[in-house]
């Protein structure tokens, strides 16, 4: 072992003496040969020490992309996969169980969330959205201070060769606050290694106390510092290796009590230990970077990198030199965990680093188009030796980054002409309309940063309607909050009368066939056609036929035929836009499409004037249409998968999906067993792992009569009806002899699909309840919601069920925690409900509130604050439930009271009241808030 682990540190010496000495930031030219291997030859010294001499059993990366922990975004620490021992959750029947030394080197990435280092990257030189992050563990107390701390020095001083006087220490100094006194112990392990006492300093919980979270395991740290003065002035520390001793817990109340097991976690940032080893001063000038800035240099054209920052970087080119290189790093390593750039969540947050990146190399390296694909070999070359997922999908890393470069130019070249038109309706006073701003933003329908129509905006010398905008964003986050309902709201409709003239008239039915022309491309994206349309109807907002309608109005939209998927069958609309042939630069947002009595109405917005006999090119919102795809195909495998688990007769009740999440009714005799929903989820995974083909054909409806196996529902199809088969021909699958849907999933289904299993990514079941006796209700989500857990539950559905009664016992402790908190949410909503009714005798109003608990205390606090007013509050729920508390003021009784108001309300939402005179609640169920509101207020203003 030990002869292993010095002929590692002999290679790691021969690298670091073949670059030169300390110059502070490098300002030549970079040379054009292959990078030396001093990277790999620091991370394999790292994993070889920690290996061979001192026993640790060598752990892979993890993905980048968190399972079952829905507080994270992207993995941003080596400790992220160990949460489970940290919190005593981990499987016993696991491999980690039995882990006891480990070390790895874990791929990180800092972006969104409470950790981001996004808008930090490029200003100065130390700052990434990746990094590698070396560690070593040691669970349940094979090792503790003593021992970490030994290895700690030794790796520092005798493998890497650092010299010891240039190595600081700083240790838990103790927290009067929580009677913890300092870490004394650590502080004496230091001093026996050598340390002296003048290069040991003491620090208080901000800086040598490592926690968790609010709550969870928690202990003191010491830290191993670099002095870049090397004695010559004050010193200039940098951290370098942090070693937690994970020892307390921090309780709900905020106490600390010890853990009954104690671990070490410690971590150490490979690009900043690789600076100190080859003198540089910026993590930049390290044998990570340098290939990448070259590439950067060659294929720009741009001034070699110099390292400048601040005002000193005239141009900010080397800013933009240092965002590019640190971004195509974290884009590559992310696509090859397989998260890609999106629309939500962590994808979200990838598609910001990507046009951030394409930004910055266009508008300042002046970058040819393409130019960020072509980078993605050189970091295939620097890391795919240690991440060989990087290497196997080097091909499918470069297609999709230049894919979303090309996608952003065009959307970049598109809203500038979009500005400059907007800019020459305007007056000189005027500001940019917000409603412009939003259809170019990454909300709208161009993707385009906001902070960027801002700055495109500030050149033109023009002020952005900022009221407007902070009403459009309050506006779509509403929306998405409803789309996670099951129950939405009833948008525009055709009544008997409109559907009666259309008849009349002789209109045939919308010809919504175009919604299935999409492609699959090489790359594995996919392609969606555009569809070009006449106008036939415009309706108002009450149901009107107009003949046109003008800017700003809202309003439906009857087409001879459209590509949107109109909500049906369980699946969510289609969303996007259009716009007016020849006239490209004005968007029609869309906002939803419903099918009514056979025509297909849009729910648009008009921004200028629209009318009937105008030539239209309908473009869908792909990522989210792609994700609705990705959902109803999953929905078809979950269905085998049940089927597969509780027997051939199991029937489907139901379903609904959107892009977030799918939700399925099954009948059942019982819940599922953990069992039943754990062998549910490996059937559903081992086809989509298996990228099986999706066939989809019209077939006459009577061939389908007699298909044994066949899944189809009880409601009307057409005639003929489109056969969705996975894996199987659809001619094979009907083929009676063949029983070929006896084995695999064959339904009849209108909606769209992907066209291969694999895009699926993943499905976890993340809730089951029983709607009714006989009637099992599952909630599930597919990709990076499965990866994530996007939804209160942490883990998959079956081992929560596992859980349980252990969970039953926390419960107690919890329920203060949950007071507080609930009194810190109504506080927040009394104030903003306040803020938005002025004083009078009375506020009904909406307000979302996760309780009826929580929804009386709003209503109290609001009577508290405003003595005078009577307050009746509603709040809408998932699956179409409604909330309603009360409060009448004192001077309003005898004549009105609460109980009266309540029951008045929600027995119009077909619900029931109870309270007294003064509070009231109750609960109903209603698609037409605004009727139970004018109810309330009618009711109130008579007694009143």
């Amino acid at each position: 072992m030990a002869a292993s682990v010095a002929a590692a540190a002999g290679r790691l010496r021969r690298a670091i003496r073949r670059s030169p000495q300390w110059r502070g930031p490098s300002r030549r030219a970079l040379s054009s040969e292959a990078p030396p291997t001093q990277a790999a030859a620091v991370r394999d010294a790292f994993l070889s020490f920690f290996r061979d001499r001192h026993g640790h059993r060598l752990v892979p990366s993890s993905s980048v992309r968190p399972r079952g922990d829905p507080s994270l975004l992207f993995v941003n620490a080596g400790m992220n996969q160990f949460k489970p021992i940290f919190l005593g959750t981990v499987d016993p029947r696991s491999e980690m169980a039995g882990f006891q030394r480990v070390a790895n080197s874990q791929k990180c990435v800092r972006a969104g969330g409470r950790h981001s280092d996004l808008e930090d990257v490029g200003r100065d030189l130390s700052h990434h959205t990746f990094f590698e992050m070396l560690g070593n563990w040691a669970f349940r107390g094979v090792y503790f201070k003593e021992e970490a701390c030994s290895m700690a020095w030794e790796l520092l001083t005798q493998v890497y060769g650092i010299p010891e006087d240039r190595l600081w220490v700083s240790y838990f100094g103790g927290d009067p606050k929580t009677g913890l006194g300092p870490d004394l112990e650590s502080r004496d392990i230091w001093l026996n290694l050598g340390v002296p006492a003048s290069r040991m300093l003491s620090f208080g919980p901000q800086e040598n106390f490592w926690e968790m979270g609010d709550t969870g395991p928690c202990g003191p740290c010491t830290e191993i510092h670099y002095d870049l003065a090397g004695g010559v002035g004050a010193p200039q520390l940098v951290e370098l290796w942090n070693l937690v001793f994970v020892q307390h817990n921090r309780e709900a109340d905020g106490s600390l009590q010890p853990l009954p097991q104690r671990h070490v976690d410690t971590g150490m940032g490979l690009e900043r230990l690789l600076a100190v080893l080859q003198g540089r001063r910026s993590t930049y000038d390290t044998d990570l970077f340098s290939p990448l800035l070259n590439a950067i240099h060659q294929g720009c054209g741009a001034p070699p990198y110099s390292g400048r920052v601040g005002a000193a970087d005239e141009g900010h080119t080397d800013t933009a030199y240092r965002v590019v290189a640190d971004h195509i790093r974290t884009l590559s390593v992310c696509i090859a965990d397989g998260v890609s750039p999106g629309m939500s969540g962590a994808p979200l947050v990838l598609r910001q680093i990507l046009r951030r990146a394409v930004r910055f190399s266009t508008e300042l390296l002046r970058a040819p188009p393409g130019f960020l694909g072509s980078l993605v070999p050189v970091v295939v070359e620097t890391l795919g030796g240690a991440y060989p997922e990087l290497q196997r999908n080097s091909a499918q890393i470069a297609s999709l980054v230049s894919e979303g470069e090309a996608a952003f130019l065009a959307s970049l070249q598109r809203g500038r002409r979009i500005i400059e038109r907007t800019l020459r309706r305007l007056g000189p006073s005027d500001v940019f309309p917000a409603e412009v701003a939003w259809s170019l933003s990454l909300s709208g329908n161009l993707g385009l940063p906001l902070d960027l129509v801002e700055l495109m905006l500030e050149e033109k010398g023009v002020q952005l309607d900022s009221a407007g905008l902070e009403r459009l964003a309050q506006e779509e986050a509403q929306h998405r909050a409803r789309q996670a309902e099951p129950v939405q709201e009833q948008g525009l409709q055709l009544d008997i009368h409109a559907l009666g003239e259309l008849q009349r008239q002789g209109v045939p039915p919308t010809d919504d066939s175009p919604k299935y022309n999409y492609s699959l491309q090489p790359s594995g994206g996919y392609e969606f056609s555009t569809c070009e349309a006449q106008v036939l109807q415009l309706y108002t907002e009450d149901g009107t036929a107009v003949a046109s309608v003008g800017e700003g109005h809202r309003c439906g939209l009857l087409l001879d035929k459209t590509n949107f998927y109109a909500e049906q069958g369980g699946q969510a609309s289609d969303r996007g836009y259009l716009v007016r042939v020849g006239l490209q630069d004005v968007l029609f947002p869309v906002a939803r499409a419903q099918v009514c009595g056979g025509f297909i109405l849009h729910e648009v917005v008009a921004p200028e004037c629209l009318k009937v006999g105008d030539q239209v090119q309908l473009h869908v919102d792909e990522a989210w249409r792609l994700s609705c795809m990705e959902k109803h195909t999953a929905v078809h495998l979950l269905n085998w998968a049940l089927r597969q688990a509780l027997g051939p007769g199991t029937e489907q009740r139901g379903s609904h999906l959107n892009p977030e999440w799918l939700r399925f009714d099954v009948a059942t005799q019982a819940p599922l067993t953990p069992e039943q929903l754990r062998a549910v989820e490996g059937t559903v995974q081992k086809a989509v792992g298996q990228d099986e083909a999706v066939y989809v054909e019209e077939v006459a409806l009577a061939r389908t009569a007699h298909v044994p196996g066949l899944r189809s529902l009880d409601e009307v199809y057409p005639d003929p009806v489109r056969v969705v088969s996975v894996g199987v021909p659809v001619a094979q699958a009907l083929n009676p002899a063949s029983q070929a849907a006896l084995q695999t999933s064959v339904e009849l289904c209108c909606g769209t699909h992907l066209l291969r299993t694999g895009a699926i990514g993943d499905l976890v079941i993340i809730g089951e309840r029983q709607l009714t006796k006989g009637t099992t209700r599952l909630l599930a989500v597919t990709g990076e919601q499965a990866q994530q857990a996007v939804d209160t539950a942490v883990m998959p559905q079956w081992q929560r069920r596992e859980l349980q009664a252990t969970l039953k016992a926390l419960q107690r402790r919890a329920n203060t925690a949950v007071r507080k908190l609930e009194m810190g949410q109504a506080a927040q909503k009394t104030q903003e409900l306040l803020q938005q009714h002025s004083e009078g005798p009375l506020i009904v109003d909406t307000v979302y509130a996760e309780s009826l608990s929580v929804l009386v205390k709003v209503v109290r606090q609001l009577c508290k604050q405003a003595p005078s007013t009577s307050v009746l509050l509603l709040s809408p729920q998932p699956l179409g439930q409604v909330l309603c508390a009360c409060q009448v003021a004192q001077s309003a009784m005898p004549a009105f009271t609460a109980e009266a108001w309540a029951l008045a309300v929600c027995s119009h939402m077909g619900g029931k009241a109870w309270g007294s005179r003064v509070v009231a609640q109750g609960t109903g169920s209603t698609a037409d808030l605004e009727a139970a509101l004018s109810t309330a207020r009618a009711y109130a203003l008579n007694k009143l």
